[in-house]
């Protein structure tokens, strides 16, 4: 089996294997989400602005944490994810949270075939992209879903992030896309302790390759940013150096760790 033609399939069971443990973890902190905290941070909030009235597309929303809370903002939000497990999760808290946030389990490219319509807002963020191995199709669906004049927010780790190993002592990694990076891990980012195993498929998307592939797309970049620091502990070897802000200890502020893109749809 070839993981790059069959990574949906490997994927999909990754994501399935990660949820339960996602699920009992601090760091998705499930029963405080249950109870009415947030899962957003500020860096997105503050470029979605007001989202009262507003239909919103979450693009890999993974068991619909952020989907949940865009939709406590204000917005009807639709959450897409591959995992059938995430999904059915997401459906669960939903009702449990008497959100009326919907959600759709596909893989996003086949996206057209599991919804219609347009909206408002289509929104991605942190860990997103380098799932997927062609941006080409994937800001293709982000344009299709947009109204004419429509905004695109996404907020993601930076490239340069992804260069390093897992414990950050060496580059190990390139930063332009140069095919499917196909590993194992043992334990999650959300719990490094949790007994499963699981392989993955991923690509590396430098960031003129994801800003390229919006403009060539009929998106305009309106704004461009990036982050020295985290608002999750998903990385090795972190310090907290302020409220959900986190660096990497011996790098410090020397590195960009995450950036963020508006974009609107060309009318």
């Amino acid at each position: 089996m070839n993981p790059e033609q069959n990574y949906l399939d490997i994927n999909r069971h990754s994501w399935n294997n990660k949820t339960e443990a996602h699920l009992k973890s601090e760091f998705y902190d499930l029963q405080g989400f249950l109870d009415g905290s947030s899962s957003l941070n500020d860096i997105e909030l503050n470029l979605l602005g007001d989202l009262d009235g507003k239909t919103l597309l979450h693009l890999q929303c993974h068991f619909g944490q952020d989907t949940i809370s865009l939709g406590r903002l204000g917005a009807e939000a639709t959450g897409v994810d591959l995992s059938d497990k995430a999904i059915d999760s997401a459906r669960q808290i939903a009702k449990d949270t008497h959100s009326s946030a919907k959600f759709v389990c596909c893989d996003i490219y086949d996206l057209p075939n599991h919804l219609n319509g347009k909206f408002d807002i289509v929104f991605t963020s942190y860990g997103a992209i380098g799932w997927l191995p062609d941006l080409d199709r994937w800001a293709k669906i982000v344009s299709q879903f947009l109204k004419p004049g429509g905004r695109f927010v996404m907020v993601e780790f930076h490239p340069v992030v992804w260069m390093f190993d897992n414990n950050f002592e060496k580059v190990g990694y390139r930063y332009f896309n140069s095919g499917a990076i196909v590993e194992t891990e043992t334990g999650t980012y959300a719990d490094r302790k949790a007994d499963i195993t699981q392989s993955y498929v991923s690509w590396n998307h430098g960031l003129s390759e994801v800003l390229n592939s919006l403009i060539k797309n009929g998106l305009e970049i309106n704004s461009f940013d990036e982050f020295d620091y985290s608002p999750y502990n998903c990385f090795n070897r972190t310090i907290e150096v302020g409220p959900k802000n986190f660096r990497i200890e011996h790098l410090g502020d020397k590195i960009p760790m995450v950036y963020s893109v508006a974009a609107t749809r060309k009318t």
